[in-house]
């Protein structure tokens, strides 16, 4: 593999995530800031109340933004980017196509709040 190649396999920071935890079982949703033997670290939300974020986004309604969070590497079960698959668009391109806003907007539209 190239050095090319393996630096679009590898995750990196400002990909868009899907983080899986456990004790207790969760899922976080959001862009990757860092990974270290420490933990991660990401700006996001909870994948239980995403689908919330993005209608309350779209209607421009009050949200909660999203938020800095660091997860403890002990925690962590499993990290995947945030990919389109079979025709189903990644979680980053859904939020962007039904708020017509870009994710990174949304990131410093909560930093400013």
């Amino acid at each position: 593999m190239s050095n090319a190649d393996n630096k679009r396999t590898r995750i990196q920071g400002g990909d868009p995530v899907v983080l899986v935890l456990h004790s207790p079982r969760e899922k976080c949703w959001g862009i990757l800031d860092e990974v270290n033997a420490a933990g991660v670290f990401l700006r996001g939300l909870d994948l239980n109340s995403f689908d919330d974020w993005v209608r309350a986004v779209s209607h421009d309604e009050p949200f909660m933004g999203l938020s800095a969070l660091f997860f403890p590497m002990w925690r962590v079960e499993r990290l995947s980017r945030d990919e389109a698959s079979g025709g189903i668009p990644s979680l980053f391109e859904q939020v962007e196509q039904r708020t017509g806003r870009s994710v990174q907007e949304l990131i410093d539209n909560t930093r400013v709040a």
